[in-house]
């Protein structure tokens, strides 16, 4: 006989806060297990279909393995030392593109020239903050981020992680499996595909964008002449899993960067907006429909509300958990909106016939 509903929601209620307590205190802690586990999630499927061909699972791991290192130190050689140069040299020159900025727009508007204007002194500011700030700002940045993820330690632990994840990935489902309460194994079951349909269809589908639409970005920027056209191209491709904000914030970066390398040769500043065009057309009537589908059942704005509330919440960490738990509460309510339809309370005591077959 199942548990009573009170006594159900008792239970399931204290899991969810152990598990925010989890978050909240242990967030430094787990962040590299949670990266590792998310790299077994999305190459379980590569190791599925290695087996399908004829590979144990320890093959297939190892053959994974073998790529991804390989895959790691091509991008340590060839391209992050330019994305660091690239993103040096743009920090660097901001205070001089903004000196540019500032004399382009007193030839232009001649009542800036008075300093006790309030956007004569609103320039000064900024540019004042940007060349006292600017350094400090990404040395910042850099260093907060070491100090979250703490470079050594996720170094070693995450590809041991992930490692150990992906050879006992199917084990590890088979194991919660046999410890699902018996009433309810079914139901879990049922969403549990769910959730995973949702997430395989969002998380590997948007990282495979994220990687195709970033890679086009920047060879595109770069073979246009555009300064800085790498670090812009990853800039985009990297958040591009965020709805629009990807486009706005690239597109804007990359076109205040083509104003001022090319003022005055309009097909040049013509050329990088229609590469953000065609990207923008791309991503929404090819890449996306092809690589992640139509029917993820993830809409935009539940996403960026959920990134923000649990990067605000618990901070990097929160917003590595945000979809995954975004996706599984979307379907919950979507699970709890098909049991309120067959319940007593939606149908009334008018439509007996409803209920019973419902039923």
């Amino acid at each position: 006989m199942a548990l009573p509903v009170r006594d159900q929601a008792k239970y399931w209620g204290l899991a969810a806060l152990v598990f925010i307590l989890l978050l909240w205190f242990l967030g430094d802690v787990i962040l590299p297990f949670l990266v590792g586990g998310a790299i077994g999630y999305f190459l379980d499927p590569v190791a599925d279909r290695l087996e399908r061909l004829g590979l144990s699972r320890v093959a297939a791991t190892g053959v994974i393995a073998i790529i991804a290192v390989l895959t790691t130190v091509l991008l340590l050689l060839a391209v992050v030392p330019t994305l660091i140069s690239q993103l040096t040299e743009l920090v660097n020159a901001a205070p001089q593109m903004f000196k540019q900025l500032q004399t382009f727009l007193l030839e232009r508007f001649p009542d800036l020239q008075d300093e006790t204007s309030t956007m004569r002194q609103a320039l000064d500011d900024i540019g004042q903050s940007i060349q006292s700030k600017g350094g400090e700002l990404i040395n910042s940045l850099i260093g907060s981020a070491m100090g979250v993820i703490s470079a050594v330690l996720f170094i070693v632990v995450v590809p041991v992680v992930a490692f150990y994840l992906l050879l006992d990935w199917d084990r590890m489902i088979a194991r919660i499996d046999e410890i699902l309460p018996r009433d309810h194994a079914p139901v879990i079951r049922q969403l549990g595909r769910e959730i995973d349909t949702v997430l395989a269809a969002f998380v590997r589908g948007q990282l495979s964008v994220c990687l195709v639409l970033g890679s086009f970005y920047a060879i595109a920027l770069i073979l246009a002449g555009l300064n800085y056209g790498l670090i812009v191209g990853a800039i985009a491709g990297a958040i591009t899993f965020i709805p629009y904000v990807g486009a706005i914030i690239g597109g804007t970066l990359a076109m205040g960067l083509a104003l001022f390398q090319f003022w005055g040769d309009w097909l040049s500043i013509g050329i990088v907006a229609g590469i953000f065009a065609l990207g923008q057309f791309l991503e929404g009537n090819v890449i996306t429909p092809k690589l992640v589908g139509n029917s993820v059942g993830l809409h935009p704005v539940w996403l960026l509300f959920a990134l923000s509330a649990f990067g605000t919440l618990f901070g990097f960490v929160g917003m590595l958990v945000a979809v995954p738990i975004a996706a599984s509460m979307g379907v919950l309510a979507r699970f709890a909106i098909d049991q309120y339809k067959t319940s007593r309370l939606y149908t009334g005591l008018e439509h007996p016939a409803q209920d019973e077959d419902a039923a």
